[in-house]
């Protein structure tokens, strides 16, 4: 069978469907509101033209294993009785409901599954109704399809909760290959920079030692990925301007800014990795990348989750060698975040005030990635 478009679905929820699901065939998707007619009322269903039966067993001890950011294997276990005469599976699957939730928005339409019985585990699938790193809930109900059409069904098993997971590496070279597209050429710089307020920098001299520390990288860009929330470090700039070829005077993040040569931070004994790339509404896209010194606990963190790029040679940040002496060169078209994962001492570059303006509105801190933009997503959620 071949799964319909969630928006298509609104419109025919017994429309034909589009692509074929390994070991989940969907006959219907059925979009009903918790308070309807097609909600779990009293652990019943109440669906027109479903008949109640108490034969059917009651799935119990519902297991969830195999999470991917789109995906999940669900299993059960059910009483022999009457089991030989189950033709279909309900699976009602919600997004946890957040107590922090805009009110005043509209909520998210809960997807009920008819799935026909196989075996078990059965794989769902399907990224028009399944987001990345996101909480859900699911029941399930065994069905008996009639002559004529009608189903005989059980009663609702009980409420699992469950998390998906992060973008892969599978997904993440999806969205890399995206980035590759809208890169542009190349252009020389010297420094990567770091903009914040002065308090920073004092505190930095006063607490730790002259050296900036890594911290939890923010919710900003995609919200499937990896490194969100989860990896340490500190970030940095190094976009010139065209006509300069210099780091611009404006900024968005404090009138203080740190200044560094670019072979103290992204040298041959470093590795590089594609994080993220992502809108937020705007024309211009951003793409994260990732530098770790070899062998330390940020490069076994991103060695095991991002794409790892080839220094030398790829389509946003680059260090070669030309002449016995390092030269380096980033992507014009996209603005390049990046996040060094080690400490970095205040003594190995200067300190000093920008002569431009603080641009507060060009911020991207827990920037929220445009869903709706066919440039930087990709069919996995966003």
């Amino acid at each position: 069978m071949e799964v319909p478009r969630l928006d298509h679905a609104l419109n025919s929820p017994t429309s034909p469907c589009e692509e074929v699901i390994k070991n989940l065939s969907l006959e219907a998707i059925q979009l009903c509101d918790r308070d309807g007619k097609s909600g779990r009322d009293g652990n019943k269903s109440q669906d027109s033209g479903i008949a109640e039966m108490e034969e059917l067993p009651v799935p119990h001890n519902i297991k969830i294993s195999n999470i991917t950011c789109d995906s999940f294997k669900i299993s059960w276990e059910m009483d022999a009785k009457s089991k030989d005469r189950i033709t279909h599976y309900f699976i009602d699957l919600n997004k946890k409901e957040n107590k922090n939730s805009n009110k005043f928005k509209h909520k998210d339409v809960p997807t009920k599954l008819v799935a026909k019985a196989v075996p078990l585990p059965m794989t769902v699938r399907g990224h028009w109704f399944l987001s990345p790193r996101t909480e859900y809930t699911v029941a399930v109900q065994t069905a008996s399809k009639q002559v004529d059409g009608d189903y005989v069904v059980s009663e609702w098993s009980e409420i699992i909760e469950f998390c998906t997971a992060d973008y892969s590496k599978v997904h993440l070279t999806q969205l890399l290959e995206k980035a590759e597209v809208i890169a542009g050429r190349m252009l020389k710089f010297a420094v990567f920079y770091r903009n914040q307020h002065k308090e920073y920098f004092d505190y930095v001299r006063e607490h730790h030692g002259n050296a900036m520390q890594p911290s939890v990288k923010d919710n900003s860009g995609s919200h499937g990925s990896p490194i969100s929330g989860k990896l340490e470090g500190i970030f940095f700039s190094c976009s010139t301007e065209f006509n300069t070829g210099k780091p611009p005077q404006d900024s968005p993040y404090g009138r203080y800014r740190f200044e560094i040569a670019a072979e103290k931070l992204f040298n041959p004994n470093s590795n590089l990795y594609f994080g993220d790339f992502y809108c937020m509404y705007t024309a211009y896209h951003y793409v994260i990348l990732v530098i770790a010194p070899v062998g330390s606990p940020g490069d076994e963190f991103c060695k095991q989750r991002l794409p790892q790029l080839n220094s030398k040679d790829n389509k946003f940040l680059t260090c070669t060698e030309e002449d016995g002496v390092l030269v380096f060169h980033h992507a014009q078209d996209v603005i390049l975040e990046i996040i060094y994962t080690d400490p970095v001492d205040l003594p190995l570059g200067t300190v000093a005030e920008i002569t431009g303006h603080q641009l507060m509105s060009l911020s991207t801190a827990n920037a929220k990635k445009d869903p709706s933009c066919k440039t930087c997503n990709i069919s996995v959620g966003r």
